[in-house]
């Protein structure tokens, strides 16, 4: 019988850490999601930075999680006007792959849009759906862009 009790505390035990961790998890993701500001200044910083420093050192920067261009969720995006990844904060490894055709969930082609604001408005904001890592569920995301030369770089957070 004793041996019985020691394993229902120990169940209870875990089944309680298990739901302090869940809680806590809950509490921790609103602190760990960008918001729409903190996208708008982090790509001035690194419109700054690439005006600073030039294009090829601050893609570098962009790439590395030690560049400091990668905040809570957010990351510095840049593509060329023809769909080229320059650089991917998110994804290093997507750089040189031409994404011009990328869709969202419903079918909408937020790079074009992304491509066409850019090279007509020199810059802009595009609204698409994504998959947020986080949350492993598709959301609202909304990226913002500034056209430089022949490229343009971006940012884009999670509408909550």
């Amino acid at each position: 019988m004793a041996n019985l009790w020691v394993g229902r505390r120990a169940f209870a035990v875990g089944l309680l850490a298990l739901m302090i961790g869940l809680v806590g998890s809950f509490g921790a993701r609103a602190e760990d999601s960008g918001t729409l500001d903190e996208a708008q200044a982090l790509l001035q910083k690194a419109v700054a930075e690439i005006k600073a420093v030039g294009k090829e050192a601050a893609f570098a920067k962009f790439n590395s999680h030690e560049g400091g261009f990668i905040e809570k969720d957010l990351y510095v995006f840049v593509f060329g006007l023809d769909g080229m990844t320059l650089a991917h904060g998110g994804n290093p490894s997507m750089v040189g792959r031409n994404l011009a055709g990328l869709k969202d969930v419903d079918g909408k082609p937020f790079m074009q849009d992304m491509m066409d604001l850019a090279k007509n408005a020199g810059g802009g904001i595009t609204n698409y759906k994504w998959l947020d890592p986080k949350t492993k569920k598709i959301e609202a995301k909304r990226s913002y862009i500034v056209r430089i030369d022949d490229y343009f770089v971006g940012v884009g957070a999670y509408v909550r």
